[in-house]
């Protein structure tokens, strides 16, 4: 058994050793102008699990050598060759009926009303309560960042 003094200095040093490390951030990317392969392993020669279509937001989870662990909206995760994401950023619609804004407020205007799964591209990666966005249509607007996934 640890003696009290022990224990609260341990406690203390992992406390500070963890006020020193960096902030997570996510890293998304987007599926490429071509869809690609998601595999079971990090390799051509693993198990086919699904094709992801062109501007599919995914989230980078690790990096080993060409190839990349990544989620989906959906919580999934497989493998799939770096080369074949982009550094565009592109979120879905979480909810049905999420309004894009004219400003990043209740009040503003409605643009449009956006289903539940409409991609949508990110205009503006500043996360904040509010994400600038852009429909493929041409309108751009506000959307709430808790209606979205891919930020």
């Amino acid at each position: 058994m640890f003696s009290a003094p022990f224990r609260h200095g341990l406690l203390a040093g992992s406390i500070l050793m963890l006020a020193s490390c960096p902030a997570f951030a996510f890293d998304f990317k987007t599926v490429g102008p071509r869809s690609v392969v998601l595999y079971d392993a990090p390799s051509a020669k693993g198990g086919k699990l699904f094709i992801a279509p062109s501007g599919m937001p995914v989230e980078v989870v690790l990096s080993y050598g060409e190839w990349v662990k990544v989620r989906d909206a959906s919580g999934d995760m497989a493998w799939a060759e770096a080369r074949g994401l982009s550094a565009k950023r592109n979120v879905i619609v979480r909810v049905a009926g999420a309004r894009v804004r004219a400003a990043p407020e209740d009040n503003a205007a409605v643009l449009m009303t956006a289903d539940k799964n409409v991609l949508l591209e990110l205009v503006d990666p500043e996360a904040g309560p509010w994400v600038r966005v852009r429909h493929r249509d041409g309108i751009s607007g506000y959307i709430r960042a808790s209606e979205v996934w891919g930020i």
